[in-house]
Order: structure tokens, then C-alpha cells, then sequence
């Protein structure tokens, strides 16, 4: 099957190589040297979004893989003024699934199939494969299912439902996500701040719970790698970002009604790791002084 990429990020880029064996893969990205990075992998490269759709056959299937947000859109936005009637676009960045409903609607108006991909494996995709969560036409799901099939480990694509259903189920994966990494992260402080945490080696810890315990999961065999790189993980500053799936996941929650304390608190920690001197810590300790006349610490000290 023949497909054209957009995007040649972490996620892109392997996708290509992964597939590029079995499809005919056409890659395009916005900077050109990883245009002529991947055509030394043997992938037929694009240096443009024109030249990447005029190599394509019809019905084209095009791929886009870029960040969510103001580059999806750009790039939906172009391609719809380059496919044609019956070409089936897929958008894999993890968007917000009320934008693909919208960008679907705009894509309907020239007969372009629309469909949404949540994509999970990170960099370790190309190796073991990426988990894949589709939503659109189920007939159109057929269509590209070979594609869906190279890119995914065995059982590791659902055909999720319609438009939207993809990057639902991808949001919601992600918020759970969170809370999975909050666990850990305060599970192996606490071990850390025991009466053994000087002892006590949690890349051992990690590789012991990874095998066959309750709380097992691929999340720990990564914690256990990390450790085994940096003990004390002292290169790294605990500044946590978020990509936006968490939020929506707490904002769907409130809108649906559903109780979500946990992914909540663990989206709120990501906040707090942020800031350095939070002005409501300073508040507390303000406060505790003016009760009771704890000390506090001045900003000198």
C-alpha cells in the first residue's frame, strides 16, 4: 500500500521505517534535512506537501504526524486545497477530539475521508510497535487497516468508531497515564526517604516489581532503565510538562460528571513541579505564623 507522511518527528520518522518494508512510503517534512535523512533509509522523500501528493497515486492516504495544535492545523488546511474526492487523510497528534470532529466537517466538504489516530509507543515504537486507537468510516478504516496492521504490535489496534472515537480513547489513555507516573513517582520517593532508602536500590526494586507483581507495567521496566542510568536521577530537573490529554481528560470528566480524583491530583502535581516558590506555600507559611506564631523561613535564609 502506498502512503505520504507528514511529519518526521520522534513518532514520524519511525513510523516510516517500520512501515517502509512493507508500503510504498512517501515522507515529507517541514525542514528538509530529514527529507534527505530518511531517504538514505530507503524512503522516497518529499520536499514539499505539492511534490509529496503528486507522488501519490489515487485514492491517496496521507498520514499527518505533527504536533497537535496550530500545526495540524496548517497542514490539514493546505492538503485539503491538495487532495481530492475519495483520498483518506489520518491525523495522528494527538489532537483534541472536538477539533477532529470540526476538521472532519471542513474535509467533508471535498469528499475527503477523515479519520483520527491516537498513537502510543513513543520512541520505542519502531522496535516493538505502536498502539493504535482509530476513529472515522468503518469502511475507510478497512481501507487503510494494512497500514494499521505494519505500524501495530499483534492485537494492538481497535477500531474505536467514529470520527472523534480515536483521539477519545487516546485522551482518556493519557490522563491515566499521568496518574500511573504520579504512583510511581511518589511510591519510589517514599522508599527513597526510608530508613533504607540509602540502601536500597530501586532499579532492583523496579526489576522485582516488573515481574509478575499487580503493579507491573511497561512504565516500570522505563523507571527501572532510568535508575540503572542515574541512581539519584541527578541530571534531571523535576519540571513535568504536559501536552494537553490530561487536561481535557479532567475537563471531560466535570463535563460528564465522572469522579476523576486521581488523574486530577496527578495533572495538578505536573503544575506544582513547575513552580519554584509558590505564592500559596508563602501564604501557608504566612498563615501559620499569624495563628500560632510558627516560624517561617525569609527569603534570604
Amino acid at each position: 500500500m502506498q502512503i505520504g507522511m507528514v511529519g518526521l518527528g520522534k513518532m514520524g520518522y519511525n513510523m516510516c521505517l517500520r512501515m517502509k518494508d512493507e508500503h510504498e512510503v512517501v515522507a515529507y517534512n517541514r525542514s528538509p534535512g530529514k527529507v534527505d535523512r530518511i531517504k538514505e533509509e530507503g524512503v522516497e522523500g518529499a520536499y514539499s506537501l505539492e511534490e509529496m501528493v503528486q507522488k501519490l497515486k489515487r485514492p491517496r492516504t496521507v498520514w499527518v504526524m505533527v504536533p497537535a495544535g496550530k500545526p495540524v492545523e496548517e497542514n490539514l488546511a493546505a492538503l485539503k486545497g491538495l487532495l481530492e474526492e475519495n483520498d483518506v487523510l489520518v491525523e495522528g497528534g494527538n489532537s483534541f477530539w472536538r477539533d477532529a470532529l470540526r476538521q472532519s466537517d471542513d474535509l467533508g466538504e471535498k469528499g475527503i475521508h477523515f479519520m483520527d489516530a491516537g498513537v502510543s509507543g513513543g520512541v520505542w515504537g519502531l522496535k516493538v510497535g505502536y498502539c493504535l486507537m482509530v476513529g472515522g468510516r468503518e469502511d475507510v478504516f478497512k481501507r487503510i487497516e494494512p497500514l494499521i496492521e505494519t505500524l501495530a504490535p499483534e492485537d494492538g489496534y481497535l477500531y474505536c468508531g467514529p470520527v472523534g472515537s480515536g483521539h477519545f480513547v487516546k485522551m482518556v489513555h493519557n490522563g491515566i497515564e499521568y496518574a500511573l507516573m504520579e504512583a510511581y513517582g511518589e511510591g519510589f520517593e517514599i522508599l527513597k526517604a526510608s530508613p533504607w532508602g540509602e540502601q536500597l536500590d530501586l532499579a532492583e526494586v523496579a526489576r522485582m516489581w516488573g515481574r509478575g507483581s499487580v503493579i507491573r507495567s511497561w512504565l516500570l521496566e522505563l523507571a527501572e532503565a532510568a535508575f540503572r542510568r542515574d541512581p539519584g536521577l541527578t541530571e534531571i530537573k523535576g519540571y513535568v510538562r504536559d501536552s494537553g490529554e490530561g487536561r481535557w481528560t479532567v475537563q471531560q470528566a466535570v463535563e460528564s460528571a465522572v469522579p476523576a480524583p486521581v488523574i486530577a491530583t496527578s495533572l495538578f502535581q505536573r503544575f506544582r513541579s513547575r513552580q519554584e516558590d509558590s505564592f500559596a506555600n508563602k501564604l501557608l507559611a504566612a498563615l501559620r505564623w499569624e495563628f500560632g506564631g510558627h516560624a517561617f523561613k525569609k527569603e534570604e535564609e
